[in-house]
């Protein structure tokens, strides 16, 4: 099941997408996890609403270089255990928001990445427990970076967690198996830049799981970016980025210079 986040009529809700059109939705009154989604209505079109981050994370927790054809385009080596990294909530922004490229920075890149939501609160999961009960449901994210402070400061909060420079939906799809192979695809103006597929992840999505939960606590709505394809490059004003997961569909932000 695909569920979208979304504001219509002067309301916000949830709703059940399918074809690119809202079947049935819900008026928010809690999470989508907490939802039964029954009351129907004529159908919506995606394009006649507008479509909101799909969670509120109490954080964005980001793996880096764990494709290892990305790690070596950086000049890097895949690390010996997940590489874990923070994303500021500020910087979340929806489906065909403006990304906006900061003057202090001569290069954005894009990083298009599976995004895992979490459902369930989490801590310390043993190396035997199955994390997929763990799991609400997978989306797009786009773990955009300013790469040259990336380089300049050493740890990376300030070039991750610009405002606007994490678009993450537009929808979270309930039913999806990443393990068995997915591909992440992104392109620019429609050209692609970056292909790969979950089954090349270095660290798995249940080992990531097992990994961050012994140092913080998961909560639902909390969003696990899981690592970028080769491929990664800049971004300029004017430029449409899409990222694409396999079975959840098309993440599309445009670029403007702040």
């Amino acid at each position: 099941m695909k569920l979208c986040k979304f504001e219509h009529g002067g309301k916000t809700h949830y709703g059940v997408l399918r074809d690119d059109s809202i079947v049935a939705y819900a008026e928010i009154s809690g999470d989508p996890w907490q939802l039964t989604i029954g009351e129907r209505i004529p159908t919506i079109e995606l394009g006649w609403v507008r479509v909101l981050p799909p969670v509120t994370p109490s954080k964005i927790v980001c793996i880096g270089r764990n494709y290892k054809e990305h790690a070596q385009e950086l000049g890097n080596e895949v690390p010996p255990e997940p590489l874990i990294f923070l994303k500021a909530t500020s910087a979340l922004i929806a489906h065909e928001e403006q990304i906006r490229r900061p003057s202090i920075s001569d290069r954005v890149d894009h990083e298009g990445e599976l995004g895992v939501i979490i459902a369930r609160t989490c801590r310390k999961l043993r190396a035997d427990e199955d994390v997929r009960p763990y799991i609400f449901g997978y989306t797009c994210v786009n773990d955009v970076t300013a790469r040259d402070l990336q380089k300049k400061d050493g740890q990376w909060s300030r070039a991750k967690s610009f405002d606007t420079f994490c678009p993450v939906g537009p929808v979270i799809e309930t039913e999806l198996d990443p393990w068995s192979g997915i591909k992440v695809e992104t392109r620019v103006n429609g050209e692609v830049k970056q292909s790969g597929s979950t089954k090349d992840l270095w660290f798995p999505i249940d080992r990531l799981l097992r990994h961050i939960t012994e140092c913080m606590t998961l909560y639902p709505g909390d969003v696990i970016a899981t690592g970028t394809p080769a491929g990664v490059g800049p971004l300029r004003k004017g430029d449409v980025v899409e990222v694409s997961v396999q079975g959840v569909g098309t993440l599309r932000n445009p670029v403007v210079d702040d």
